[in-house]
């Protein structure tokens, strides 16, 4: 959420920074709540002291012993029109709230201008793609190829947007998802964490979720309590660790990782990606999530994508680093960073993980904050949070990269101690 004396101050600044994003802000609404917000205080404090001018004059009657009924009248009448003052003012912030919750926060201003993906900025690339001297096939060919993959079954067990992994294939995607928690527990410093998967609506709200992007998420009502939802990302659980609460400066930075479930209902993405394991309701993710002082939030930045960046390296996928322009951010996003691999089958690079600065947008809407160890009012964190990796497309790229012409698939070798140490994944006929 950004901070409503930024607006107050300069909205017309904020304004056109976020004009930035793209889209349409009815900025109109925002004048004039303020401007009813504004007459209301005003009339209020003129109340306040005509209600302590009369208080005084009572006070002053009754110890001459004079009749303060018609005083005591107007009284009455100031207090009433405080109270129904009170409670427009009440209403009033509770609308100004509303409209601050539909903002996204500000792009940095080192995030360069356009308006889509197509205007990314490439910042740097690792690898180079390999030659095949055969056909190459896609993820799904190979997988099911390797008997590992049960596209039908599970049509027939969840619908679409769903896949039921099996075998050496099953076996390689959890051994992918405990690869990047080692190795970010043990050479990062990351701390690990197993969240809940089930959240409640304000736990959304606190990471930018909700209210804007409810049709996105998968609800889980129940009958005599308040609705859960299922996560769509380990990044609304583990940042909303810190919700409501004061750290001192010397706790920070943190740093949490999380190998989870995420669900998305995809309600954007009709017709994208439906074959395979690119896009599906439900995929696995090892995310990464920071707790920064200010100061330090964009070092951190740098540092949380080179965490990511280093996954891929040790398994020796070629992939490409951008930086997000201003109409392609994350609805919470200040500035971010997206890891796209080598994809031979569609030859093309495609997102694996997505870095991201918060700042403090997400810690205002959390209440998350730090007292500076000089003293002084508490302030808000900033929050980063990235992917490191989603587990489903490096499992995807792992295959695609990694095939040969007789359909088997070799293990990278940074990988092959939690295989086992298997070095190759058969093909089913050959079993």
């Amino acid at each position: 959420m950004l901070d409503i004396q930024l607006l107050r101050q300069d909205w017309e600044t904020v304004q056109k920074a976020l004009a930035r994003r793209g889209g349409t802000i009815d900025w109109s609404r925002f004048e004039t709540l303020e401007a009813e917000r504004k007459a209301l205080q005003a009339e209020t404090q003129t109340l306040q002291a005509q209600r302590n001018r009369l208080s005084k004059a009572v006070g002053q009657c009754k110890a001459k012993g004079e009749d303060a009924s018609e005083l005591l009248r107007e009284v009455a009448e100031v207090k009433a029109a405080l109270e129904r003052n009170e409670t427009r003012l009440n209403a009033l912030l509770a609308e100004l709230d509303a409209f601050l919750a539909q903002l996204p926060n500000v792009p940095h201003p080192l995030v360069p201008d356009g308006a889509s993906d197509a205007d990314n900025l490439e910042v740097s690339r690792w690898g180079t793609p390999r030659s095949f001297d055969f056909p190459v096939r896609d993820h799904v060919e190979i997988a099911e190829g390797l008997g590992g993959l049960e596209n039908e079954i599970a049509a027939a067990l969840s619908g679409s947007r769903f896949a039921l992994l099996r075998g050496d294939v099953a076996r390689l995607h959890r051994a992918l998802a405990q690869f990047m928690l080692d190795v970010h527990t043990r050479e990062h410093g990351y701390e690990e964490v197993a969240p809940p998967f089930l959240v409640l609506p304000r736990t959304l709200f606190g990471t930018g979720q909700l209210p804007k992007f409810a049709e996105d998420l998968f609800q889980v009502p129940r009958s005599d309590a308040e609705s859960l939802y299922l996560i769509p990302t380990a990044e609304v659980p583990v940042t909303n660790i810190v919700r409501d609460r004061i750290l001192d400066e010397a706790d920070l930075p943190l740093k949490f990782v999380a190998w989870t479930p995420c669900f998305r209902a995809e309600a954007g993405s009709h017709g994208r990606d439906v074959r395979g394991l690119i896009r599906q309701h439900q995929f696995e993710k090892v995310e990464l999530v920071r707790i920064e002082h200010p100061d330090c939030s964009y070092d951190a930045l740098e540092a949380l994508t080179a965490h990511a960046e280093a996954i891929l390296i040790k398994l020796g996928l070629p992939y490409r680093k951008v930086k997000l322009c201003a109409g392609d951010l994350g609805f919470s996003a200040a500035m971010t960073y997206d890891l796209e691999v080598w994809l031979p089958a569609q030859n093309t690079y495609r997102e694996i993980s997505s870095c991201s600065n918060t700042e403090a947008f997400q810690a205002r809407r959390m209440q998350a904050r730090f007292r500076p160890a000089g003293g002084g009012k508490p302030q808000p964190v900033h929050t980063l949070n990235g992917s490191g990796l989603a587990v489903g497309r490096t499992l995807v790229a792992v295959l695609e990269n990694y095939q040969q012409a007789d359909g088997s698939v070799v293990v990278p070798e940074a990988l092959r101690p939690w295989m086992g140490g298997q070095e190759v994944l058969e093909p089913r006929a050959r079993r």
